[in-house]
């Protein structure tokens, strides 16, 4: 049967491209429906800024008039410019089964790239770090985790089919909360937070956090500035991310250190509300949002969605009062559990962080790369 390739244009190719992935996904315990209200305004370039900065295709494919598949091609000019590069990058991956499916839509995807004079093509990835990124390899049999890849197994072998091979991988580890925590961690911790030339915050409530949210933002900038793929965001887009999840934030999850009002280290993490999206089936009307606020209440676990450390102040174990600090919190919650958010393998000290209080690797990720 032949493969229809089309690329997105109007408002229904829009919405067929958005909500592809829940009918292939029909059934499919371990995926986490995407925020429609948030996905909506990613593919929107009206409304996502990143447009201005990349050249993009969406593209759906079709057999027998049925969607059957859709991939995304990006160029993010700015990226390539400030490190030298010419590479195009494939986003969005979604269909079913089908090699000749995915052969089509990446073809496609590379010869897009060829034409705008890439010489390499990487993915899956976004516009930038900041969306999902990588196909899950490892870790099928865990429920998922927010912001991370949770495609069916056959997806990797269909990319791999391809000719292309591994870029990078990231992975997500978890911790086991024990209670109580080991002795000498608890003296490491009072002596780290004993520092009088700093302050070692915890929130009880979410308006406290407030004043500190842009001083964050900054650090992430900073502290992420070595990161593959990683983008700085401008003041437009830090406002829009702390719009959008300072509302969920728990704000006993959440610990910063500051220094002449300046935030120099912090980890927000959330309990895990994976349950109700999958209920929401991610809308958040007429009852979705109800939905996954119980599912916040009645969490077993966090994730720990963003964090980092001034550059000058990576060495002095801040961090043990950031990811002690939570654990504490967790068990204090009566959870079970923390995972962390998606780290490069690459990043030897984190792992060793994570290693250091018994966090095991629950799920790895790959992005994939191919010489065009």
């Amino acid at each position: 049967m032949a493969i229809e390739l089309k690329e997105v244009k109007t408002k229904k190719d829009f919405k067929e491209f958005i909500y592809l992935p829940e009918k292939i996904h029909k059934g499919h315990d371990k995926w986490l429906y995407p925020i429609y209200f948030d996905e909506k305004k990613l593919f929107n370039p009206q409304k996502n800024a990143s447009f201005r900065v990349c050249d993009y295709k969406m593209v759906l494919a079709y057999k027998d008039g049925k969607a059957v598949g859709r991939i995304m091609g990006i160029i993010n000019r700015q990226h390539n410019e400030l490190f030298n590069l010419k590479n195009a990058r494939f986003g969005f991956l979604e269909c079913y089964e089908d090699s000749e499916v995915s052969h089509a839509l990446i073809s496609d995807i590379e010869n897009w790239g060829r034409e705008h004079g890439m010489n390499k093509i990487i993915g899956p990835f976004g516009f930038s770090d900041k969306e999902v990124q990588g196909l899950l390899i490892e870790g099928f049999e865990y429920e998922p985790v927010i912001d991370s890849a949770c495609n069916f197994s056959f997806l990797p072998k269909l990319v791999e089919a391809e000719g292309y091979a591994k870029e990078l991988d990231c992975v997500i580890y978890r911790f086991p909360v024990v209670n109580p925590v080991p002795e000498v961690m608890d003296r490491i911790f009072d002596r780290v937070t004993s520092r009088k030339d700093l302050q070692f915050i915890e929130f009880t409530k979410n308006s406290q956090m407030k004043p500190y949210i842009m001083s964050a933002m900054q650090l992430v900038n900073e502290s992420f500035s070595d990161i593959y793929g990683f983008i700085p965001m401008t003041e437009e887009e830090m406002m829009g991310l702390a719009k959008q999840y300072l509302p969920l934030l728990d704000p006993r999850f959440v610990k910063m250190v500051v220094k002449d009002g300046e935030v120099i280290a912090f980890s927000a993490s959330m309990p895990n509300m994976y349950k109700g999206i999958q209920k929401a089936k991610g809308r958040l009307f007429p009852f979705g949002l109800f939905y996954i606020l119980r599912a916040i209440k009645k969490a077993r676990s966090v994730n720990i969605m963003l964090g980092g450390i001034k550059p000058a102040y990576q060495k002095q174990a801040l961090d043990l009062f950031l990811t002690l600090g939570t654990i504490r919190s967790v068990i204090a919650a009566k959870m079970d559990y923390v995972d962390t958010h998606v780290v490069m393998e690459e990043n030897k000290d984190m792992m060793a962080e994570f290693k250091r209080y018994g966090a095991f690797l629950i799920k790895r990720f790959r992005v994939y790369q191919k010489a065009l």
